[in-house]
């Protein structure tokens, strides 16, 4: 059974930063691709960056310059720092992982609230 762990969500104020990390366990095969996707209320999941098998990143514009996606393959570990985060930042995340045979397997989400 794979099973996609989040940690690191919190509080945090306008400016600051937070990393958020996503262990994955179980068996998924071979892996597409990566990525976090998140959801403010009354708003729909947005995905907000992506990590390719081969290590290729992409982000949404909302979040291009300010969050980095990462992993450990040693840890099966994926990662997102985020910096200079803002109000707007503020939303459930979600971890996600795409096999090869097209199966999404996500996360339980964790809260990020931005707010002084």
């Amino acid at each position: 059974q794979v099973q996609l762990v989040e940690s690191g969500g919190g509080l945090v104020q306008p400016g600051g930063s937070l990393r958020l990390s996503c262990v994955a366990s179980g068996s998924i095969g071979s892996i597409n691709y990566m990525g976090w996707d998140r959801q403010a209320p009354g708003k729909q999941r947005e995905r907000v960056a992506v990590i390719q098998i081969g290590g290729r990143t992409s982000y949404a514009e909302s979040a291009e310059g300010r969050f980095t996606i990462s992993r450990d393959n040693a840890k099966n570990t994926m990662y997102l720092q985020m910096n200079s985060q803002k109000p707007e930042d503020t939303a459930v995340y979600y971890c996600l992982v795409v096999s090869d045979m097209g199966t999404t397997y996500w996360g339980q989400g964790t809260q990020v609230t931005v707010s002084s």
